[in-house]
């Protein structure tokens, strides 16, 4: 190929971009088909911590701070300490497996046992001291 893609006219320039749409479309409906099908869920990434401390550590605090307060800067991250919305367990559980705003979901990449955790965690710490705990069928209630 001699000619500068920058001075290709007409018939050139048309095959040229028929060739990346083409595959661009046959590489698209293999990932479409990959997205689709049951196994896709199944790469996303686990998080092996299980106490709720660990989880909270691990993935909560990096947003939510170390003290759960929150932050405001880039983003605004809401505080979990003392926060009466944690009151009823559902809520945390809601957010937490199918995320909300800016807050991304951990459906897919936390256990039933492991959301209970951290839920019960936070509702227990912070300044928090709901005493009722969520169970694990509540999680697996609250899944899509």
């Amino acid at each position: 190929m001699s000619q500068s893609i920058l001075s290709m006219k007409g018939a050139g320039m048309r095959a040229l971009i028929l060739g990346l749409m083409a595959g661009l479309t046959i590489g698209g409906g293999a990932g479409a088909a990959r997205a689709q099908s049951t196994n896709f869920l199944s790469t996303m990434p686990r998080f092996p911590e299980q106490s709720g401390e660990e989880l909270y550590k691990g993935i909560c605090q990096g947003c939510h701070m170390p003290d759960a307060k929150g932050a405001k800067g880039a983003g605004a991250y809401p505080a979990l300490a003392g926060d009466t919305k944690l009151e009823a367990g559902g809520y945390p559980v809601t957010v937490v497996v199918r995320g909300q705003k800016a807050m991304p979901s951990f459906g897919y990449s936390l256990s039933d046992d492991q959301v209970a955790a951290v839920v019960n965690y936070v509702r227990g710490h912070f300044g928090n001291a709901y005493k009722d705990e969520v169970t694990a069928a509540d999680v697996k209630a609250a899944r899509p």
